[in-house]
């Protein structure tokens, strides 16, 4: 299955619901009033695309009404059109050290998929020709230890682990070690979840990332935070106190698969300003997936 393809499975929950009222709109007012554009609105809201997004297509599907009329404007291929725009603004690379391990911290809530991702990132950067180690950093859930170090076996992957209830940096410091004596490419460390609302935690977490930059300037390089779609606009308040704690590079969007509201992605994009840079599309090692603006925008409103 091609990447665009996978996206296309991924969202179609989103896909079906978002075009189903989008036609029902079009085909019972063909020609532009308040009350479609009223319930243009709401429907692009109730898939989660946010007010600023929503406002944007709007006001597009406006313009495209007065310049072409109704027969020559086609509602969705403007709304995709203003997704893709927004969607691609931003780098959506991981990033890579010239020299050295590049660090990439994993960050987010509990259950969101974090130790999931943190392996099926690292299978992907296997797969592209990269040496990767893995730093069990979440020492207070016992089955995370071990939730890791069985995909690192699975996956051929070096796993640095301590023991359970261990100090989280102490197990960072020993991975950048690792990273560097043995040369590696990437090394991804899996943090704890923690809720965006416990200040303690988020300070822990600074604290890990101190401890990673003093032990090797610079990292963490990339810091991503695993978002759960299913969970709609609530991830945005996530993302927003996340990126207050510790300055996130990119966002992973996971369960897309399972959701209607896949629309969020682009709503976190749009008032964050933060890359997407993977999405997860199934339990599979390789359904993690580069994120591709053009493709997914496609996905969420091709006809």
């Amino acid at each position: 299955m091609g990447f665009f393809d996978k996206f296309k499975t991924g969202l179609q929950k989103t896909h079906s619901k978002l075009v189903h009222e989008l036609k029902r709109i079009v085909t019972n007012s063909p020609r532009l009033t308040g009350t479609s554009l009223e319930e243009l609105e709401a429907a692009l809201i109730a898939a989660d695309l946010g007010l600023a997004m929503t406002t944007q297509i709007v006001a597009a599907v406006k313009v495209a009404y007065e310049s072409q009329g109704s027969s020559g404007t086609d509602v969705f291929s403007v709304a995709q059109r203003e997704v893709e725009k927004s969607l691609s603004n931003g780098k959506t690379a991981l990033l890579r050290q010239p020299s050295g391990p590049t660090v990439v911290s994993i960050v987010g809530v509990n259950g969101t998929g974090k130790t999931t991702t943190t392996a099926k990132l690292a299978y992907l950067l296997q797969s592209q020709g990269n040496t990767v180690l893995l730093a069990a950093c979440d020492t207070f859930r016992a089955a995370a230890i071990e939730q890791l170090k069985l995909w690192g076996e699975r996956l051929k992957i070096p796993v640095i682990a301590g023991a359970y209830q261990a100090d989280p940096a102490s197990v960072a410091h020993d991975g950048i070690t690792a990273a560097l004596s043995r040369n590696a490419n990437y090394l991804i460390v899996d943090t704890a979840g923690r809720l965006h609302t416990k200040h303690n935690l988020m300070q822990e977490l600074q604290k890990l990332h101190r401890i990673m930059a003093k032990k090797l300037p610079g990292a963490p390089h990339e810091v991503l935070l695993v978002l759960d779609a299913t969970t709609g606009m609530n991830a945005l308040n996530q993302a927003r106190e996340f990126h207050k704690a510790v300055p996130l590079t990119g966002l992973v969007v996971t369960k897309l698969d399972g959701t209607s509201k896949g629309g969020m992605v682009v709503a976190i994009q749009k008032e964050l300003g933060l890359p997407i840079k993977f999405v997860g599309l199934g339990e599979q090692a390789d359904d993690l997936q580069p994120f591709d603006a053009k493709q997914f925008s496609q996905a969420l409103f091709e006809e």
